[in-house]
């Protein structure tokens, strides 16, 4: 994983699922609102523990991991 990723990954927190650090927001659950037709400010709204950079940090590294050139 990236490392400044702003990823915490600790088994005493959410039993080890990938929070966004600092909090006990699932990273997934961000991806289940977007798969929601749900929008980041809404997302950002219900979790106001999660930072927009944060958010939109995790999307960009997702984005240019899976969109890398084979």
């Amino acid at each position: 994983m990236k490392a400044n990723l702003p990823i915490e990954i600790d088994p005493e927190i959410m039993s080890g699922a990938p929070v966004f650090l600092g909090t006990r927001v699932p990273v997934q659950s961000l991806f289940e609102y977007l798969e929601d037709n749900l929008s980041l400010a809404e997302f950002l709204d219900c979790f106001p523990t999660v930072r927009r950079e944060d958010a939109i940090a995790v999307l960009e590294y997702s984005k240019s991991e899976l969109l890398v050139p084979a």
